[in-house]
């Protein structure tokens, strides 16, 4: 049992709950509430004060952070560190193309989308930060600001914080947490208290994100359901709207059924397309044509300037909290639960994939779907003024009145409830799941919390979005997210600089790569050990069975790696050679590990099994074959040693012993210029962390099958 943690077991796997996270978010959520409920007029009274002293003294800290996260961000998919997997280097991706860009798609999209695609642009043409409203540019203004706030820079958060969760879990088998990301920074001291500590701060942003997100949905479902079934609007009706979503996510959470949620979200997306391409149609579509061309010009030429104002110069009251630092702080609470989920279904691709991955498909969708939504309701704005003052004064029931501008009214709100429903319920789902995980010590990072922490958390949820619609409706539930972000945008600062050393490691060793020279198969000679034509027409032609690579490994393998260890010894070195069974195949790898003050050198030749290519086939080769590939700490090298002889094997050992001390050089270096001491290295924790050879790599390789291969320090690539 963890010191900090109980086990709790509803399944065949205890799950250990930490004991200070949990108590720690449960108890400030739970004091939320209770005072919610007991002092409502007081509670809306501190939350409106504390958002404007925010506004008025923190919002430069907010508007300068997004910036700075899309710019890194923007920095790694361009610099050398884009071609980094975000895995080991012989990781594949879990998902093809299509399947992945159609889940960033659907994490794209939500009820409060709907929600704000209307009630923006009406809101900004009414009432602009700046200027006179109702005119030309305040019309050109109004759908760019809501791209602004729903574009680029929300989803830049997303990407680092999941960018920086799969690279640690998937690259270098740490858990998948938050905490992870700053161990560069804070070493081992993230384990403790301090990591805790940035749960907790997660903890409290996401949920009151994520009771923003339901609070706008339920208040918006209300109104669809008064024009169906004539459900007045109230708290009542809006609690026991609570109240099913809440149970149905409950249900879900517990049985750990995903495959059902995943296809309602699929669904989701067909019905979001289709009712897209309705309003397109039917609509007045040269119009949202014309204006949609227009819109990504206006923003394209406009976001520079947008991204960087902080309205310094122009008094526009509350404005600025209201719409641009409520959107930023939201997007930072929503990070974790989006950054989770994208880290989960992006292992093997590069972070250059991803970070444009991430940028481009939601947005892409965003873009059309703001534009043709919100040019609409302009346009009946324009000409009905009531229309106008609904969307301005109760925005959540802007998108049902404009559904009922076009033919098939009835039809079109029942689509819209049932979407909204949907994705309330699959909000409310997943996030139950990733505040359990954040809430537990979690070693397989495919696991999730107990059961019964998920549903503390769905209940949690669902009791302080009620509290928030009793003390003010939206606003206050927009405020208090304002307010709640702020613990966690620094985190997110810290995790930026904490990947940025990582990364900044990352680029030494692949530069160390570059500039090594491999010899052992250079196509010249040298000393005798490079490949002569003879063997290299044997490679190409033989397809090695078991038998012959079990051989090979113990006459040929072990021999050459233990030369090397005994030459290495007798210089004064730590190094040790080592074997591993490998069940599956039944035979054995063989590793050499040299100490080298705590970042060790590992290099292991390992078996893995293939199918035997088609081309120039005789009737007895065999459907199957063997090679011995070549892996470093960092994964697969991607060639096969087999035939070669000792010399050549120990020759290739001692190429990557040279790039090994190529990279820690580089490393040494550029720490030491960070820290201006020749004598220190910030790194050298993490570094002895990400290169220390785990003993699941050095033994726990097993259970492989067709086409896989060690995927890292204690890790496998399906």
């Amino acid at each position: 049992m963890d010191e900090e943690g109980d086990s709790t077991s509803l399944g065949d796997v205890p799950i250990p709950v930490n004991k200070r996270v949990f108590v720690g978010a449960s108890a400030g959520v739970i004091a939320i509430i209770v005072w919610a409920f007991a002092d409502t007029d007081g509670a809306d009274r501190v939350i409106g004060s504390v958002v404007t002293w925010v506004a008025d003294e923190l919002g430069w800290f907010y508007i300068a952070l997004v910036v700075s996260v899309l710019l890194f961000v923007l920095w790694t998919a361009f610099s050398r560190v884009g071609g980094v997997k975000l895995g080991p280097d012989h990781s594949k991706p879990v998902y093809n193309i299509f399947s992945w860009t159609a889940m960033l798609f659907a994490a794209g999209i939500g009820i409060d989308l709907m929600f704000f695609s209307v009630a923006e642009p009406v809101t900004q043409w009414m009432q602009p930060p700046t200027g006179t409203g109702q005119t030309v540019e305040s019309t050109r203004q109004a759908v760019v600001w809501t791209l602004f706030h729903y574009g680029l820079i929300g989803w830049g958060l997303y990407a680092l914080v999941g960018m920086s969760l799969a690279y640690f879990a998937y690259r270098y088998n740490k858990p998948l947490s938050l905490r992870s990301a700053l161990q560069p920074i804070f070493g081992d001291r993230v384990n403790g208290l301090l990591g805790d500590s940035v749960d907790i701060a997660a903890l409290l942003g996401a949920i009151f994100g994520l009771a923003t997100s339901l609070g706008i949905g339920v208040a918006q479902l209300n109104v669809g359901l008064d024009d169906l079934f004539g459900i007045a609007q109230s708290h009542w009706a809006q609690a026991g709207l609570i109240a099913v979503a809440v149970a149905i996510a409950i249900a879900s959470a517990v049985s750990g059924v995903d495959k059902g949620v995943k296809r309602l979200s699929e669904i989701n997306v067909i019905i979001a397309i289709g009712l897209l391409l309705f309003i397109l149609i039917a609509g007045s579509t040269t119009y949202l044509m014309n204006g949609l061309v227009q819109n990504i010009g206006d923003f394209a030429s406009r976001f520079p300037g947008m991204a960087l104002d902080t309205f310094a110069y122009e008094d526009t009251g509350e404005w600025k909290a209201t719409w641009t630092l409520f959107f930023w702080a939201w997007w930072i609470a929503w990070a974790p639960f989006v950054g989770l989920f994208l880290a989960r279904i992006s292992r093997g691709r590069t972070i250059r994939q991803f970070v444009l991955g991430t940028l481009t498909v939601p947005f892409a969708f965003i873009l059309i779907w703001i534009s043709v939504f919100g040019n609409s309701a302009l346009e009946v704005a324009r000409r009905d003024e009531g229309f106008a003052s609904t969307a301005v004064e109760t925005p959540e029931k802007a998108f049902y009145a404009l559904l009922h501008e076009y033919p098939a009214a009835p039809l079109l709100v029942v689509v819209a409830t049932f979407t909204g429903l949907l994705f309330y319920i699959t909000s409310a789902d997943s996030g139950a799941l990733v505040m359990a995980h954040f809430s537990s010590h979690i070693s397989d990072n495919e696991s999730d919390g107990a059961r019964w922490v998920r549903i503390f958390w769905a209940l949690a949820t669902g009791l302080l979005t009620m509290a928030m619609l009793l003390i003010g409706g939206i606003t206050t539930l927009q405020n208090a997210t304002v307010i709640m972000g702020l613990p966690f945008a620094v985190v997110v600062a810290l995790m930026m600089l904490g990947l940025f050393r990582a990364l900044r490691a990352e680029g030494h060793w692949v530069a160390s790569r570059r500039e090594a020279i491999t010899h052992a198969l250079s196509h010249r000679a040298s000393g005798g050990t490079a490949l002569n034509w003879r063997q290299r027409v044997e490679r190409l032609v033989r397809y090695p069975d078991r038998n012959d690579v079990a051989r090979f490994s113990e006459s040929v393998v072990r021999p050459a790696l233990a030369d090397v260890a005994d030459e290495l010894v007798r210089s004064g070195m730590d190094a040790v050679v080592g074997s591993a069974h490998v069940d599956a195949f039944d035979l054995d790898s063989h590793h050499l590990d040299v100490d080298l003050g705590g970042r060790t050198f590992h290099y292991q030749i390992y078996p893995t099994r293939h199918p035997t290519p088609v081309f120039g086939r005789t009737p007895d080769v065999r459907d199957k074959f063997y090679r011995l590939e070549v892996f470093t700490a960092q994964g697969s090298e991607g060639f096969d040693v087999y035939g070669l002889t000792k010399a050549q094997i120990s020759s290739n050992v001692l190429d990557h012993y040279e790039r090994h001390l190529h990279y820690l050089e580089g490393a040494n270096s550029a720490a030491a210029t960070v820290s201006g001491e020749q004598t220190v290295d910030w790194s050298a924790d993490f570094e002895e962390e990400m290169l220390a050879v785990e003993a699941g790599a050095q033994a726990g390789h097993t259970d492989q099958t067709d086409e896989t291969a060690p995927a890292g320090p204690g890790k496998e690539d399906a």
